[in-house]
């Protein structure tokens, strides 16, 4: 049987909150280019720290 994926905010990719690694992890890409997503929707469209800061509160902590 298939273990499902979760998104868990990222312990070894981190630099503020793990949102972007824990992301990257998921999606099985670099954590540089959810990083550049994130800081080209802040400065874009203004909703990349609201959604950054949604993620932070919403998305739980990757296991020990």
């Amino acid at each position: 049987m298939e273990e499902r994926k979760k998104l868990y905010r990222s312990i070894d990719e981190r630099i503020l909150g793990g949102v972007c690694g824990g992301i990257a992890e998921y999606f099985k890409v670099d954590p540089v280019l959810v990083r550049i997503i994130f800081i080209v929707l802040f400065f874009g469209a203004g909703s990349g720290l609201l959604a950054y800061l949604v993620a932070w509160i919403i998305v739980p902590e990757e296991p020990r």
